[in-house]
This record gives C-alpha cells, structure tokens and sequence, in this order.
C-alpha cells in the first residue's frame, strides 16, 4: 500500500508539473500586458513599472516560469534583496524558514497561487477559499442523489427487465441524459421557483450563504440547495441508472450466482452480498469522473441559479481577463481529479478483490 501511494504521488507530481507548464506558458502568450490589466484605465508610466518589478513581469518568460515554479513549491528560494521578485515578504504569505545560504533564505510554506488582478490586491488562494466550498457542497449534493436513486433504480429496472417499469425508468434515464443543464436548469428555476413558489418556497436563484435583509449578518439557506442540487444530479443519475442496470444483468448470468440460487439463497441477500457489490465498478468509474467534473465547476447550473461556486468566479475570471484567478482555478481542478482518481482506484481494490494495488 505505501509503495502504490508513493509510486501514485510520483506521477501526480509529474502531472501537475505538466499542468502548470502548460497553463503557464498558455496564458503568457496572450495578448495584453498583465501589468496594465491589473491597473485597468488608471496606470501610468511609473505605476506601470512598479507593477512589473513587483510581480516580475518586466523579466524574460523563462525567469517568470521559474519565479512561478518557486511561488508553487512548498519548499522555495528566496531573496534577501527588496528590488528582487523573490524577497522573502511576511505579506505573500506565512512561511517556515529552513535555512540561509549567502543571500538565500530556503522557507517551507504554503504554495502561493499569487494575488487576483481585478480584486484589488486579494489573494487567489482567498477567491478559491470562499467559491470552492460552495460548490463542494452542490457537488456533494449532487452526487448523493445520483448515486442513491440510481443504484435504487438500476437495480429495480434489471429485477423487472422487459416490464412496463423497466421500460419507463430507461425512456426517463435517456430523457435526463439528453436534456442539457442549462436548459433544466432554467426550467426548474421557473415552474419550481416562480410558478410554484407560493407552495415550494424556493427562490429562482441564491447561494448557500446569503446577507439577511439588513445586510449585517451572513445565514445559510439550505433551501437554496435543493433546485441546483437536483438539476446538477440529473445527467449523472441517468448515467447510473443505466450503468447499474446494465452491469447487474451482467452478474446475474454470473456462475457464483447460479451457485447461490442453487444453495437457496434468498434472492434479496444474492443481491445484498454479491450481486450488487460486483456489479458497483463501472458505476465508481463513472461517478469519480463526474464528481470531479462537478467540482471543477458546473458553470452553467450555478450562473442560471446565481450559485457563487468555483464555476461562475471562473467565467467571471475570463470574462476580466484575472489571469492567476484562472490559472490557480485549474490547478485545484487538476488535484482534484488526481485525488479523486486515487481514492478511486483504492475503492475498486474493496469492491473486487481480484484488482490488486499494482
């Protein structure tokens, strides 16, 4: 086990290596100067230039890469030098300093995704922290309905295949997979939060935390959750629903369930124990897929349903042009599906204990 999670964080090292390269190199050959971004209509010359020295822009793109790679590390080298990019400052962040070698100081700390450009000076790690749980929590939400219903469901449509109810739950399955979000999304807002509104007490659109009508004190609104949740989780059940069936009639032709049936095996616990569980990993690989889809923003849900998750602050990023915000959003997307996938692949190991750690 230890040797697969080192062997795992390895090549997660490598992939977010790769990912920070890409993305880096990406958004440095777009147009515009970043410097007159973050200072909008009001820059002038010598504002211009401090702006540069400060984060570096006035260097050549290999020097910013490198500067970039050192802001990420946990382990970094620093300047004692103010005029230099790399001076150790209390402000960009807290550290542990490790050791000085001449004009070096070598810190442990945190990794420091750099200040947001429209944000007035605010840190992106501070723009992820307040978006980022907002939309763990629909995600969460989300992926709870899917995996309840759709298991529940799947299993029903394979028990009664051929029937009437086996056929209704896959015509409602393809109805869900092809409706786009967008677009129930803005269905669910208006018949459950404007039409019906006088009985669901839902609202068309809000967070989960909101300012009380004094705007002094911030409360949770739960029932904020409900709509996006369920619009969000829809696409995902349907996918269950279909995968769970499929691989359940799958394991009934099995030979280890003849055998049961052929003990006497009460046909609920042939299910329970063996069924059902042997017929769960393509349902786990796809739910990790779509979690981490979800997590890395569901753009559209949140926007239509005024959601304030890591999906809409990224659209607002690149509507601004809020380069590090965009960049440090896809790096937390990037270990998030790197994450995911190792939980994942421990999962399958106690679903089937066939799969070896290897």
């Amino acid at each position: 086990m230890i040797s697969y999670l080192i062997n795992k964080i390895f090549y997660a090292f490598l992939t977010l290596l790769g990912v920070v390269t890409v993305i880096f190199f990406l958004f440095n050959v777009l147009p515009g100067d970043p410097a007159q971004m973050m200072l909008g209509q009001n820059e002038d010359s010598e504002q211009l230039a401090l702006v540069k020295q400060k984060y570096g822009f006035d260097k050549s793109t290999g020097s910013q890469y490198f500067y970039y790679l050192n802001d990420l590390s946990p382990v970094s080298f620093h300047s004692r030098n103010q005029d230099d990019y790399t001076f150790l400052s209390q402000d960009k962040y807290d550290y542990l300093k490790l050791v000085t070698i001449m004009n070096t100081v070598v810190v442990l700390k945190l990794p420091y995704l750099r200040e947001s450009f429209t944000k007035q000076g605010k840190k992106v790690s501070e723009v992820l922290s307040e978006t980022l749980p907002n939309t763990f929590v629909l995600a969460v939400s989300a992926i709870a309905i899917a995996i309840v219903l759709g298991v529940l469901l799947g299993i029903v449509s394979a028990l009664y295949k051929d029937t009437w109810l086996d056929k209704l739950i896959m015509i409602l399955s393809t109805f869900g997979m092809s409706v786009p979000s967008f677009f129930s999304a803005i269905l669910f807002a208006w018949f459950f939060g404007y039409i019906l509104h006088e009985y669901t007490h839902l609202e068309m659109t809000g967070s989960l935390f909101e300012l009380d009508d004094f705007g002094e004190a911030i409360h949770i609104k739960w029932k904020n959750l409900i709509l996006p949740a369920v619009v969000l989780g829809i696409r995902p059940l349907a996918v269950v629903i279909q995968l769970m069936r499929n691989s359940l009639l799958e394991v009934f032709n099995q030979d280890y369930i003849r055998t049961a049936r052929a003990k006497g095996l009460s046909e609920f616990n042939i299910i329970k124990r063996h069924a059902v569980k042997n017929a769960l990993n393509p349902v786990v690989t796809a739910i990790s897929g779509w979690f981490a889809s979800m997590l890395a923003g569901a753009v559209f849900v949140e926007y239509i349903f005024g959601w304030n998750g890591l999906g809409k602050e990224i659209v607002n990023a690149l509507n601004t042009l809020d380069l590090p915000v965009i960049m440090g959003s896809v790096l937390i997307i990037a270990l998030l599906f790197i994450i995911i996938n190792i939980f994942v692949d421990l999962i399958y190991v106690w679903l089937d204990p066939k799969v070896k750690l290897e």
